[in-house]
């Protein structure tokens, strides 16, 4: 699905990806792992378009998409969430996830006068398929509630189901547990593990949670430096003697220390 090759982002002395390469199998969830300061979301607003490379390609089922902007490769469907959610806090979660598709008739002065009947149609589809990705992620509840209102964890919630209002093929995770109560981060993890299983997404998911990346994940990239350390199951990254130094700088003799 996505090829990294010696991918480079520079900030002018600063090396935050520096030579990084991977590959992203089609229909899998993979994880992706490092120390603090180790290029991982640098990496992912490379591949997603938020920064142009320095160097290095980007090719996504083959094609080169190396330093498209992301609303041609949101139309691509490449996603992306964010370590702090994105909300629209002063629409309800319904109308949030009803923002999302591109090319509405109403987005048109014209169709507001003579293309009003359209526009209905379309707003009830689309208010029907809110519904179902809010039953589908078990927020229904939410439907009319203030974004703004609801909790950091449910707002995770929010940005997954923004993914399934467009057709998402591979969808970029930033920290999807950062702030998220035990409870709704197992919620979080049953949709990923849903909508790969039952729908086809691939994922790639940083996250520090070793628990929920061993329940999700395989393979595991590890990353420090702005380069890839690593690719295995999560086991055989936790036995490797760079992951631990890059991770604590002792050795084997910590190495049972790793992720916990």
């Amino acid at each position: 699905m996505i090829v990294v090759n010696d991918l480079h982002k520079h900030f002018s002395g600063f090396h935050a990806v520096d030579g990084a390469s991977l590959t992203i199998e089609e229909g899998s969830i993979t994880g992706l792992i490092g120390p603090n300061g180790a290029g991982k979301t640098t990496l992912f607003n490379v591949i997603a378009g938020v920064l142009p490379p320095t160097s290095g390609t980007v090719t996504m089922a083959g094609e080169d998409i190396t330093g498209l902007p992301p609303h041609t490769l949101f139309h691509k469907g490449l996603l992306r969430t964010f370590q702090i959610a994105h909300e629209f806090h002063s629409m309800t979660c319904r109308e949030n996830l009803m923002m999302v598709p591109g090319g509405q008739s109403g987005e048109k002065l014209w169709n507001t006068w003579f293309g009003r009947k359209r526009i209905a149609n379309e707003e009830r589809a689309l208010r029907a398929k809110a519904d179902e990705v809010l039953e589908f992620l078990t927020v229904e509840h939410l439907a009319d509630q203030k974004a703004g209102q609801i909790s950091g964890g449910q707002k995770k919630l929010l940005e997954l189901g923004r993914t399934m209002m467009v057709d998402a093929k591979i969808v970029f995770l930033d920290e999807v547990g950062a702030g998220v109560n035990r409870t709704l981060l197992n919620t979080i993890g049953d949709a990923i593990l849903r909508l790969n299983q039952e729908r086809g997404y691939t994922f790639v998911v940083i996250e520090h949670d070793m628990e929920f990346i061993g329940r999700l994940c395989d393979p595991v990239i590890c990353m420090a430096e702005g380069r890839v350390l690593a690719t295995g199951t999560l086991p055989e990254i936790k036995a490797n003697e760079q992951v631990i130094e890059a991770y604590l700088g002792t050795g084997l003799k910590n190495k049972e220390k790793v992720g916990a």
